[in-house]
């Protein structure tokens, strides 16, 4: 079975913004995991990545050559995202919201996914199962 890979909204946003600290680490990646299996993003991601284009049709435009599945939650990575929220709320997380950070990780949790990201650390911390392709 081939690998298919959730792409996080931090490498989106390294690459629409070529920042240069990580733009080159995170277009490598993605064209790695693009040559091995599917890459996608999901509504949370899509959501995250989009808030420096002022238009939708801009951003899906910036999107467009990235060839990504868009992927729907399932409703169990709903109930996961939430287990994992209360936990961090449990543990002394604090009140700002980690939300998205926990759907992403609890969608890849239900649908075997691997997940490309830069910030790895709720991910290992909470769905210590889910494989991270991360610096």
């Amino acid at each position: 079975m081939e690998p298919v890979t959730l792409v996080d909204a931090n490498i989106l946003i390294d690459l629409f913004t070529d920042d240069p600290a990580w733009a080159e680490w995170s277009e490598s990646h993605l064209i790695q995991q693009a040559r091995v299996g599917p890459v996608g993003i999901n509504p949370v991601i899509y959501a995250e990545a989009s808030i420096a284009y002022r238009a939708e049709v801009s951003f899906k435009a910036a999107l467009e050559p990235l060839s990504l599945t868009q992927w729907e939650l399932p409703f169990a990575a709903g109930f996961l995202a939430g287990k994992a929220f209360l936990e961090y709320r449990r543990s002394g997380g604090e009140r700002r919201s980690p939300l998205p950070d926990f759907y992403i990780g609890a969608h890849a949790m239900t649908n075997n996914l691997i997940v490309l990201t830069r910030d790895p650390q709720r991910y290992r911390r909470y769905f210590p199962a889910v494989p991270l392709i991360c610096p």
